[in-house]
């Protein structure tokens, strides 16, 4: 395959389109505080890879040290979100570029890659039968979301203490969130102005550190939500699967 892939520098940022909010101008305020969130990562070995095309094809990752999820290993990459979508899907892609974070990884010397995935396909959450098919493997879990690891060591990273909790003592709807996706600042509106309307108690704390995120109470990528004490989702929530959680909880 000669696809025409560029990674996403501190030159280039400014200038290039980031994929996954490309054409929905709702999120565009989320674009924004997406690149002021990888300007300070981009320094800390985090890559950002994408075709180079008007398109939601696209893996980023990092450094395990430095990667804002509460996952604990040595020497390891993890990936944050491996997308491909729409008329891009079944070309190969995704396969192109988990195949570049791998060898990227070793290169670099790392002991491995890891992934948070899941038991059964989640939204949002890299595919886990997908990862399978390259050698990854379930190495922790916590209830029905799982940690994928492929190592070159035989070496194995897992999640924190403090993700397996997945409880905390508020009851009121609490989310924890990061900048780290440009959906989110539209998701907090749509739910700030949902609660507000229906007089529904909402606790919203800011991931903006990496030891928040590594000592979040549950398992994160960059969102969480919980309802009476228990975490409900990692999906994002609008207005409306809003609703739907909470009749369903």
């Amino acid at each position: 395959m000669n696809a025409d892939f560029i990674n996403l520098t501190p030159d280039n940022l400014a200038a290039e389109h980031l994929c996954c909010a490309i054409a929905d101008k709702k999120h565009q305020r989320g674009v924004d505080t997406k690149r002021a969130w990888l300007a300070e990562r981009l320094p800390e070995g985090h890559t950002f890879r994408k075709l180079n095309q008007k398109g939601k094809v696209f893996i980023e990752y990092a450094p395990l040290e430095s990667a804002w999820v509460p996952v604990v290993g040595e020497n390891y990459m993890y990936i944050y979100c491996l997308w491909v979508s729409g008329s891009f899907k079944g070309k190969g892609y995704g396969a192109e570029l988990l195949n570049y974070c791998i060898d990227d990884a070793k290169k670099q010397g790392k002991s491995g890659v890891c992934v948070l995935s899941s038991s059964k396909k989640k939204p949002f959450l890299t595919e886990k039968r997908f990862m399978q098919k390259y050698g990854f493997e379930a190495v922790d879990a916590v209830g029905e979301y799982e940690l994928m690891a492929l190592s070159f060591d035989d070496s194995r990273p897992h999640f924190a203490d403090s993700a397996k909790k997945q409880s905390i003592e508020r009851q009121t709807l609490t989310i924890y969130y990061s900048l780290q996706c440009p959906y989110i600042p539209n998701c907090i509106k749509e739910v700030q102005a949902y609660c507000s309307a229906n007089d529904l108690p909402l606790d919203l704390i800011k991931v903006d550190t990496l030891e928040k995120a590594k000592a979040a109470p549950c398992v994160f990528n960059n969102w969480a939500a919980f309802y009476r004490g228990e975490l409900m989702t990692l999906h994002l929530l609008n207005e409306g699967y809003l609703k739907k959680m909470l009749n369903e909880g």
